[in-house]
């Protein structure tokens, strides 16, 4: 069944035009990766999938088999759907002076009354969950630490957490390990892999560089000027390749240091065939 459709989505910011004609569709389950070089669309075409933006006459985008948008106006189930999509910022999106388990609790805002999300009012049991998703991404110990004393990577994980609380069926991702060093940035991506292995949660995850999507995505969609340019393999994508798609924009998007390919095992990872997909071993920060 389809998570997430797009057709013919277009947006124009003044003389600007950020998508031009987009399509794609993502199955549920799948974990695909968003690439392009700065100013190629990515984080306006997951603005779009999450609701946040509205395009142009002509634009379709439907969510879980409902429409989410239709010519520039939202349908009429977009308050649900909203609660099926799980979104992490680069900025990682935590209120600072708050403890980790009250940013986490942030995700079930939608499914309880006003009152309580206002005053802060959880239950026992909300607060387990909250605890219990601060475990799944590896950083259970952090729940009563104000979310400004955690590292970047802690924090993005924090950030994580809160979408299982939502219980969202949809997580969009935008470069969220952008600003991360090397090893937070690969503890990330393992955690979205193995929710998206564990959980069969639908993940698109808008990267910077291609050697991520090489390792943790099966397919990759890149963005040229608003535009689809590619939608396949993740490991057809080879420097060459990149180079003809992207000239010498292309040079931002390949690490100096390359990732290790698929199949070769580093610290951390183990091989799980059964569901035809890394398995990694989570680690903290």
């Amino acid at each position: 069944m389809t998570a997430i459709a797009v057709e013919n989505l277009s947006k124009r910011f003044g003389r600007k035009q950020a998508l031009a004609g987009v399509d794609l569709t993502i199955g549920r389950g799948e974990m695909v990766a968003l690439i392009g070089a700065s100013g190629s669309g990515k984080s306006t075409l997951m603005r779009h999938i999450a609701g946040l933006e509205r395009g142009d006459a002509g634009s379709l985008i439907e969510i879980l088999g409902n429409v989410q948008q239709r010519d520039g106006r939202y349908g009429a189930d977009m308050r649900n759907l909203r609660g099926d999509i799980g979104v992490i910022f680069q900025q990682f999106n935590l209120v600072a002076r708050l403890p980790v388990i009250t940013n986490v609790l942030c995700g079930i805002l939608g499914r309880i009354s006003a009152w309580r999300g206002t005053f802060g009012f959880f239950t026992r049991a909300e607060r387990i969950a909250a605890i219990e998703a601060l475990g799944r991404v590896g950083i259970p110990e952090v729940a009563w630490q104000r979310a400004s004393t955690l590292s970047g990577g802690q924090q993005q994980r924090a950030a994580i957490a809160r979408t299982l609380v939502q219980r969202s069926k949809i997580l969009l991702a935008d470069e969220p390990i952008a600003s991360l060093d090397p090893a937070s940035a690969r503890r990330v991506m393992d955690v979205l892999a193995d929710i998206n292995r564990s959980e069969g949660m639908t993940v698109l995850v808008s990267l910077h560089q291609v050697e991520y999507a090489r390792v943790y995505c099966d397919r990759t969609i890149a963005l040229r000027d608003g535009k689809v340019v590619y939608d396949g393999p993740s490991d057809a994508l080879s420097d060459t390749f990149l180079t003809e798609l992207y000239g010498a924009a292309s040079e931002e998007l390949v690490l100096p240091q390359k990732l290790p390919v698929r199949g070769e095992a580093r610290p951390a990872e183990t091989s799980d065939r059964r569901a035809g997909v890394r398995k990694k071993t989570l680690q903290p920060a």
